[in-house]
């Protein structure tokens, strides 16, 4: 998922993707203990993927902090 379609989420989607986002990896993570994984470049994937929703809403809590100053 590309940065312009995770500015168009909303908090609530935000958190609820991240939330998903983190069990999806420790689900891979388990999996990749107990079998052999078709694609280790998921991993990679999930990683960046829930770097931009951290980042984006760290973004929006700045922007509402700098607002309110």
């Amino acid at each position: 998922m590309k940065t312009e379609k995770v500015h168009d989420y909303t908090d609530a989607q935000i958190a609820e993707d991240l939330g998903n986002s983190k069990r999806r990896l420790f689900e891979l993570r388990q999996q990749s203990v107990t079998e052999k994984i078709e694609n280790p470049r998921q991993f990679g994937k999930i990683k960046k993927h829930i770097a931009r929703l951290l980042t984006e809403q760290r973004a929006r809590e700045l922007a509402a902090a700098n607002t309110d100053a």
